[in-house]
């Protein structure tokens, strides 16, 4: 899980500049579909319809010509930026101690220094957004225990998260993990912070814990991609032999179109459950459709695609056609899964 905080500043509708540790940038663009160009790659953020997630294509870069005074500027601009996130002497004596550990917090996780910020955060963690920080930064470094107990705390004060950020005009965000292909970037609400939580379950393999949570996300708004998507993938690898269960994936992706990599890695899984099923005609025309698109679609979900593909022409007795993509594939990822011990050359 990566993670990246900011400090934005409004300067007009739709154009906002974000202070990070990398230097500034500029996003141009409405809330949901913003393209960011600073000193990264140019970015382009899209929202995930309904589900106040998003997910990030990167541009291509054009380099530009190395001068000699540019790394006093961006040293200088580092500064500026370190001391945006810092209270002054007089506003630290009436500021409470509470959000004082906030900013101090916030304040190391910018210059990157997350077990200092974690220690502030601890001392913050009865404010929501305190412990959204803290419980994300346990869950970046493994420390799932103490992940549970801060996102766990961050979810009963949901209707309070955000108010700090705002009030400091800070913003965080998290790119969590949402299956093996795609990651998903998240921000302080209730929906990031129990998915959080489910992925945490994962990892102490509480797998009907993150099931049962994820039930009750889908309760609350049953189209939402995310939630159906992480449901799929939970419920094929806690019941991987279960009639009932592939049948649930393919209700799970009913009508989903291929409209982002979210989309496109669901439309993965129900092809799976149809082969499973025996249908294979019918998984091959999901994995023709899922990919139509490349384009922004993250490489190891187009492997995934590809594989799947193999998988679905043997078992309709085409291993002429099987070999061959499985050959495609290893010539651009031969550790991908089993693909070399199929071509014989494992």
């Amino acid at each position: 899980m990566s993670f990246r905080f900011f400090k934005r500043i409004k300067i007009a509708p739709g154009i906002t500049v974000n202070f990070s540790k990398s230097g500034g940038s500029f996003s141009f663009g409405p809330k949901g579909k913003k393209i960011t160009i600073g000193s990264r790659s140019p970015r382009a953020t899209i929202g995930i319809p309904g589900t106040g997630l998003y997910y990030t294509t990167t541009f291509p870069k054009i380099p530009k010509p190395k001068r000699k005074s540019l790394s006093t500027k961006k040293e200088k601009s580092e500064k500026r930026e370190k001391d945006k996130l810092s209270l002054g002497f007089f506003q630290r004596l009436i500021t409470p101690e509470d959000e004082k550990a906030f900013v101090d917090g916030a304040r190391e996780i910018f210059l990157g220094n997350e077990k200092k910020a974690f220690i502030h955060l601890q001392k913050a963690s009865h404010l929501a957004d305190g412990a959204f920080l803290a419980g994300f930064i346990a869950f970046k470094n493994e420390w799932f225990n103490e992940a549970e107990k801060y996102l766990m705390i961050a979810a009963a004060k949901h209707k309070d998260l955000g108010k700090y950020f705002s009030k400091y005009e800070f913003t965080a965000t998290m790119e969590l993990p949402i299956t093996d292909e795609v990651n998903a970037y998240i921000e302080p609400n209730l929906k990031g912070v129990l998915l959080g939580l489910v992925e945490v379950y994962q990892h102490k393999e509480r797998y009907f814990d993150a099931i049962s949570l994820l039930e009750k996300l889908k309760a609350i708004d049953p189209e939402d991609i995310v939630v159906n998507l992480s449901l799929a993938e939970f419920l094929l690898d806690a019941y991987p032999d279960k009639k009932e269960i592939y049948e649930r994936i393919i209700k799970l992706s009913k009508e989903v179109k291929n409209e982002t990599p979210i989309h496109t890695t669901l439309l993965l899984y129900k092809a799976r459950a149809l082969r499973r099923l025996g249908l294979l005609d019918a998984a091959n025309e999901i994995i023709k459709n899922a990919l139509r698109k490349k384009k922004d679609r993250p490489a190891e979900l187009l492997y995934a695609l590809r594989y799947e593909k193999a998988l679905i022409y043997e078992e309709q007795g085409k291993g002429n056609l099987a070999k061959k993509e499985f050959e495609k594939l290893y010539a651009e990822a031969p550790e991908y899964e089993d693909v070399a011990k199929r071509l014989g050359l494992g």
